[in-house]
């Protein structure tokens, strides 16, 4: 075996180093030194996180017999997947060094870093195989994770239904892609596709809708998207800020690369109309549900089901420019819902409240958290001049590329509901500066790592959509990468 194969995988290598580095930390020393364990994690992951920032891990390459794939575009997903992670780990600083955690603290975040190193191999996968092993290495631990609080009836409820949930979605892609092997009698990418381009079949019909199905269920796509929001209100309020995102977008990104790379001939035949039909229904039964939810962290599942919907407008795109719009929009939506999850920890950790009435009259006692949440909020229903405004209007562009009469027509139901949305959205700033209640949260001072990664998520809402040169270096990324998609 080559060895110098594993230079294609410095993230995934950085990766591993801060889990070792982690795993000896929690292992070995004392424990009058473990409450600093969670900085320590954060420092170390920071500095990963910066490191892969260099352009000159952008160029990549092939590894393991073309299994494995790294490019700029691959490299700015893991990137992205590792800044929200950040701002993750930044924020269960003081949870995770409370009473009833500490004594499991470790196993948190060595958990979390595993399920991030198995989307990472998600990413970069060119063989079924590969992806298979890290989409199961990325999702059974958020099994363990959302049972972490395991005093509390609902982790384990929670817990429960996401592990069912995983096998069952998993079966139906095993599925998927044991009939793609018997059409292609392979599972490399490339070589599928070339199978592919020549077969209609009822077969490849039958396959594509179990693979489509399967990572459906990943990302929360109607009519998979069941188990969404008692997930989300179960987990502890850390890992159901993971999962809205990273989760979220790994799925996504890995999704782009399969339909672009394998099905890419054939889906628009087969299967384009009622990936269409997914979409609107994803955007507008999560619109709706959200209306109706009082619980902040069931409100943002249904907001979370919605933003699926928009995040895969970019992937039917199935271009350079859909691939660049993803990317963003991926990246704005990390600011945007961990700055609202921060709020919601906070809160949750000092007073227990976690409803849109408990937040009546917040700004009289905790103005900084409802102006961060006000933020967010904006950013999620697009309102401009705020970066949630430029994601959906670059998807919106990315998907118009296509020229289609459908896409316009999909396009413009989107837009419908982001108005929609706009309202619910809005129902948390009323809450929080027009409402007035006499049992509001009383003033306190979060965590140091809240604040901190508060205050980048509030920096990222403002600025990234102003920066016009991020989108242009992902675009060129994009576009660079996308003929090996």
């Amino acid at each position: 075996m080559d060895y110098s194969q594993f230079l294609m995988m410095p993230q995934e290598i950085g990766l591993l180093t801060v889990f070792l580095l982690v795993f000896l930390y929690d292992t070995f020393m004392p424990e009058r030194s473990q409450r600093a364990l969670p900085a320590f994690t954060a420092i170390i992951f920071g500095l990963f996180t910066a490191l892969t920032m260099c352009p000159c891990l952008a160029e990549g390459g092939q590894a393991f017999g073309g299994m494995f794939e790294a490019n700029g575009a691959t490299w700015a997903i893991k990137l992205i997947l590792s800044v929200g992670t950040f701002l993750v780990l930044l924020m269960a600083t003081k949870w995770s060094n409370s009473e009833f955690i500490s004594v499991r603290r470790g196993e948190f975040y060595e958990l979390l870093l595993l399920t991030l190193f198995g989307m990472f191999l998600m990413v970069s996968a060119r063989h079924f195989l590969l992806f298979v092993i890290g989409l199961e290495t990325a999702s059974l631990p958020i099994a363990a994770l959302a049972a972490f609080e395991k005093r509390r009836y609902e982790s384990h409820e929670a817990a429960a239904k996401y592990l069912f949930t995983a096998i069952f979605s998993s079966a139906i892609l095993l599925m998927g892609i044991s009939l793609v092997y018997g059409i292609g009698g392979t599972l490399y990418f490339n070589e599928l596709a070339m199978a592919v381009a020549l077969d209609r079949s009822a077969l490849l019909i039958t396959a594509l809708a179990f693979v489509i199905a399967g990572v459906g269920f990943k990302l929360s796509l109607v009519p998979f998207h069941l188990w969404t929001a008692d997930v989300y209100q179960g987990a502890p309020t850390a890992v159901t800020a993971y999962l809205s995102v990273i989760s979220k977008g790994a799925a996504a990104f890995s999704f782009l690369i399969i339909l672009a790379q394998v099905f890419g001939a054939a889906y628009s035949d087969v299967w384009q109309w009622m990936l269409y039909a997914l979409i609107i229904l994803t955007i507008t039964i999560g619109n709706l549900f959200a209306m109706r939810q009082r619980n902040l962290k069931r409100f943002l599942a249904f907001s979370s089901i919605s933003q699926a919907g928009y995040i895969m407008l970019g992937v039917i795109a199935g271009n350079a420019v859909g691939m660049a719009s993803l990317m963003f929009y991926v990246l704005v939506y990390v600011f945007s819902n961990l700055a609202a999850f921060g709020v919601i920890m906070a809160v949750e950790r000092e007073s227990g409240k976690t409803t849109i009435d408990d937040y009546n009259g917040l700004f009289r006692t905790n103005p900084w958290l409802a102006f961060t949440m006000m933020l967010a909020m904006f950013s999620l229903g697009g309102i401009p001049p705020f970066a949630g405004f430029f994601s959906k209007f670059f998807i919106f562009v990315g998907a118009c590329q296509t020229g289609s009469v459908a896409i316009y027509v999909l396009v413009f139901i989107a837009l419908l509901n982001t108005i929609i949305s706009l309202y619910y959205y809005l129902l948390v700033v009323k809450a929080m500066f027009i409402s007035q209640d006499d049992c509001v949260v009383p003033a306190f001072k979060s965590a140091c790592g809240e604040r901190l990664a508060m205050v980048l998520c509030v920096l990222g809402i403002v600025f990234i959509g102003l920066a016009s040169c991020l989108y242009a270096g992902l675009n060129e990324a994009s576009a660079a990468a996308f003929p090996a998609f």
